[in-house]
């Protein structure tokens, strides 16, 4: 039934498992069944199921995100997760957990769930009606593994859809609910907690962030050419996937070192980014080719941009006219800007709280590890290499998400 027919005592198309329309007090009957444990085999089978089931070769070719998703749904991976939850107290689920996942990266709704649904959860997932034909595809394959699964994991788990403005759905479900998960803007962050949660209940909130990379120039320019040519790939799964409007993506790219080998390493790294551009065919459709370009010469006019260089519509370079003018927001898919540092250090003092991923190429852990410390908490939440930047990990945004969802019980005899 299309969302826009479902009438307002009806509000809720459950997409998983397909069940039509529905009212927000029904839906909540619907998820008070059996309980379930933290690491409960009955829905470690059907994630694993599901997740292999991502991982078909002609699935994951199509939609390689899709292909990341299923390898962090493989058993191993879900048992390590159970695993890291040990301890000298009783762990038990949270409850009924509310997620509100963006619009903007088809994947990111399954990682939040399927961890909760591990750990134990009844969860309701409310699925943007803007969401991508990936999204599509998700629902398509967890219903298939459903018919294999317990019933118990029909019986705890939906996936939803209503209207953004139907403030009534939204907050019968954030009454209800022991933990509210909201993935989006700040101004998102904003809209959602004006419905109140339960006295007892909690947000987690991943609001408004920005990524960077930082290359250190001589490794880069030392690095032999097969080396320089995977980095490159990496680069560009990490921005031209999601179109860089994942939070993680790098929209700044810092070169470390002396002038002459960082202009050297960056007219090299450019020229391999765009020759990976072309062989995979990513293109830019005119209203993104447009902004781009509203965005690039907004900068140079501003004063912010020294310099802006344009390979086609897929690939535009921007050199910054100071590194501390590194821009937060989204200049359109393809948009990087650039600035040189004369050493690691020097990062320091530009990073702000909003920052979330450092990608990084050319330094040793040591390296890594004394500017985590330096930054002390005031800014970036991972430091991951080139290439990894969109791989989710169930410690995100400096959160354990698996103890997130849990509660602690304390046992004394």
């Amino acid at each position: 039934m299309p969302d826009e027919a479902i009438s307002s005592a009806a509000a809720v198309r459950v997409r998983f498992p397909a069940a039509g329309a529905t009212s927000a007090e029904a839906l909540l009957a619907q998820v008070r069944g059996d309980s379930l444990e933290v690491g409960d085999e009955r829905v470690r089978a059907f994630l694993a199921a599901f997740g292999k089931r991502l991982l078909r070769p002609a699935l994951a070719r199509r939609h390689p995100e899709l292909g990341s998703l299923g390898f962090f749904l493989r058993p191993s991976e879900l048992a390590r997760t159970v695993d890291g939850l040990a301890g000298e107290h009783v762990r038990v689920p949270r409850g009924l957990v509310f997620h509100l996942p963006p619009a903007n990266v088809d994947t990111v709704f399954v990682y939040s769930w399927a961890l909760s649904a591990l750990v134990g959860n009844r969860n309701v997932v409310r699925l943007s009606a803007r969401s991508g034909p990936v999204a599509e595809v998700i629902v398509e394959t967890l219903h298939e593994a459903l018919a294999d699964a317990d019933p118990v994991v029909g019986e705890t788990q939906r996936i939803v859809s209503y209207d953004r403005s139907d403030d009534a759905v939204t907050a019968a479900l954030s009454a209800a609910c022991d933990l509210r998960v909201i993935w989006g803007g700040d101004g998102t962050v904003r809209d959602i907690r004006r419905h109140p949660l339960s006295p007892h209940a909690r947000d987690l909130v991943f609001p408004d962030r920005s990524s960077f990379a930082v290359v250190c120039a001589a490794a880069w320019l030392c690095a032999p050419r097969a080396a320089r040519a995977t980095v490159a790939e990496g680069f560009v799964n990490d921005t031209y996937w999601f179109d860089q409007a994942a939070c993680s993506s790098p929209r700044t790219v810092f070169w470390v070192g002396a002038a002459g080998d960082c202009d050297a390493a960056r007219a090299d790294f450019t020229d391999h980014v765009s020759r990976v551009v072309t062989v995979r065919g990513w293109g830019v459709d005119a209203a993104m080719a447009v902004e781009k370009r509203v965005s690039t010469y907004g900068l140079a006019a501003d004063g912010v941009a020294q310099r802006v260089e344009f390979r086609g519509n897929a690939l535009a370079d921007v050199t910054l006219a100071a590194a501390a003018a590194a821009p937060r927001r989204w200049l359109g898919a393809g948009t990087f800007a650039h600035a040189r540092l004369g050493s690691l250090a020097e990062l320091a003092p530009l990073i702000e709280r909003r920052d979330q991923t450092m990608t990084h190429f050319g330094f040793g852990r040591s390296e890594l590890e004394e500017l985590a410390r330096e930054l002390a908490g005031r800014g970036v939440d991972r430091m991951v290499p080139v290439g990894s930047a969109l791989s989710f990990h169930r410690v995100w945004d400096g959160v354990d998400l698996p103890a997130e969802f849990t509660r602690l019980v304390t046992v004394i005899r």
